[in-house]
């Protein structure tokens, strides 16, 4: 169970933001989303081959030189 403490003059915007971000960094919401419904496995293959792919794509473009720096 996530929990945040509230600190001393902290307003309730501010600690919600950071019940948030706590919350997505436990993964707790695509989760709920998940058992929500029914996924078929191939369509939940498919999204998990996208997400990989994505994932590549993403580091490959992080360790390549840009343009301008060759």
């Amino acid at each position: 169970m996530t929990r945040i403490v509230l600190k001393e003059n902290e307003s309730v915007d501010i600690a919600i933001r950071r019940f948030r971000r706590a919350i997505d960094a436990t993964g707790l919401i695509k989760e709920v989303k998940a058992r929500a419904a029914y996924e078929k496995p191939t369509t939940e293959r498919k999204r998990k081959k996208a997400a990989a792919v994505s994932r590549l794509r993403k580091r490959l473009r992080s360790q390549t030189l840009k343009k301008k720096m060759y």
